[in-house]
């Protein structure tokens, strides 16, 4: 493999930062030669990001698939996750990037649940869409002013404050617009579910494994994650395997036959038909039809 899909830090204009930025589209599509990556080409990101589109209308490029996106889309993108812009004349926003660090301080005084729902695009979709009736607008505005205001007293306080009521604006949205998941304690059971996967993914893809792990029925994980998400266990098992083997593939140089091996696959055969089976290409294909201009 002679071209990464590259991992992008936080790296913000102003050195006092103190992990939070909002960034214009336009400004990065208009510097976009001046990077080191293309960010109209797939990207892994090292830190956390919402995207408010504030006109035009186009898609964006989320962990391998494409979403549409128009005036008041709000994008969630998590750290690791993979992304890429389709820069468009009509198409205008902001980037509001923050690092895990941030994300941990501003979010400390609420729940663990509602911390681990808030990134999550198994649980809901990464795309929020704000109704035009929505205050959201404002307080984004808001916001966006007193970021720009960098020398006015308690400015981090402010922006603290500012940022906690936006997502928390975003929040009430999603309970509005989707599904809403009121039984915490299965939230909490499919996040350790969720956990252990990413710990013992080499170990065992047997959704039994996992309900003895958590001390429950195959059948009752199996119950939570449909009622949740609308999958079954092992249909969550063989996404995280999925989106593990292409994020690996495309940030190392790592072989298919080494990556069988460290996702628990005895023979690299077997982790090719699984990889086809999932996807409709073998892991060579993949990287061909993702890395090509």
């Amino acid at each position: 493999m002679t071209k990464e899909i590259p991992h992008i830090k936080f790296t913000p204009e102003i050195h006092d930062n103190f992990g939070f930025e909002i960034v214009p589209i336009d400004k990065i599509n208009q510097n976009k030669d001046q990077f080191l990556h293309n960010p109209e080409l797939p990207h892994q990101l090292k830190f956390y990001s919402l995207i408010f589109f504030t006109e035009g209308s186009g898609r964006h490029f989320i962990d391998f698939n494409w979403y549409p996106v128009q005036q008041n889309s709000l994008v969630y993108l998590a750290k690791e996750q993979v992304n890429a812009f389709e820069f468009s004349e009509k198409l205008k926003g902001f980037c509001i990037v923050f690092t895990e660090e941030y994300f941990v301080e501003c979010f400390s005084n609420l729940s663990n649940d509602f911390v681990f729902r808030l990134f999550n695009p198994q649980l809901f979709s990464p795309i929020l869409q704000i109704p035009k009736t929505s205050d959201f607008e404002n307080y984004f505005n808001l916001l966006q002013k007193e970021y720009n205001n960098s020398k006015s007293f308690n400015h981090k306080t402010i922006i603290d404050s500012l940022f906690a009521i936006l997502i928390s604006k975003a929040e009430n949205l999603k309970q509005n617009q989707t599904f809403h998941i009121k039984d915490s304690s299965k939230i909490k059971f499919f996040q350790k579910f969720t956990s252990l996967i990413e710990k013992n993914l080499a170990k065992s893809r047997s959704a039994d494994f996992y309900a003895g792990e958590l001390s429950i029925t195959y059948k009752h994980l199996n119950t939570i994650c449909k009622e949740l998400i609308n999958k079954t266990a092992k249909n969550v098992i063989d996404d995280y395997v999925i989106l593990q083997a292409k994020r690996s593939l495309i940030n190392s140089t790592i072989k298919s036959s080494e990556l069988a091996y460290k996702l628990g696959f005895e023979d690299p055969t077997n982790f090719t038909k699984y990889f086809k089976k999932h996807t409709g290409l073998t892991p060579n294909s993949f990287l061909k039809s993702l890395l090509k201009k």
